[in-house]
């Protein structure tokens, strides 16, 4: 599978590690950066790039990094057609595929060890999305709000 990653000086070891960790499953993984430690980067240079790529690539998926996840995920979110997730477990990882249809995941490298983000990535990267209606329906939901601000009717 292709895997675009992209973080920041915060999760900066846990990408390498990352990177080596996807290639050594046989993945194929484009490194958005950064591409070397700089403690005054600014994520967001190499988070969009990252879900850009998975954007215009969908046989793809991506892996966001940063000190909590936080703000990387923000950003992959206001990349359209992304769906990023921040996960801390295994769990919400399987999740955020099987449920959310999830297209980057986003991890913080301060609040997991490196065993726990290569085991929630593995997740993420061999989870589907079940593709149930129920999930569906709420995606479609979410997609026209951010196509044209239609809000779902109540019930």
């Amino acid at each position: 599978m292709r895997v675009h990653i992209g973080g920041d000086h915060a999760a900066y070891d846990l990408q390498l590690d990352l990177i080596s960790f996807l290639e050594a499953e046989g993945h194929e993984v484009t490194n958005h950066g950064p591409f070397d430690l700089d403690p005054l980067d600014d994520y967001p240079v190499f988070v969009l790039r990252a879900a850009e790529a998975v954007a215009a690539d969908p046989e793809s998926l991506g892996v966001v990094l940063g000190g909590s996840g936080n703000g990387e995920q923000m950003a992959a979110n206001k990349v359209a057609g992304v769906r990023a997730a921040l996960c801390y477990n295994e769990e919400l990882a399987q999740l955020a595929r099987e449920h959310n249809d999830a297209r980057v995941l986003s991890i913080g490298g301060r609040m997991n060890t490196v065993e726990e983000a290569r085991a929630m990535v593995r997740t993420f990267l061999g989870t589907p999305f079940s593709g149930e209606e129920r999930h569906q329906r709420r995606i479609d939901m979410v997609s026209a709000y951010e196509a044209d601000k239609t809000l779902p009717d109540l019930p």
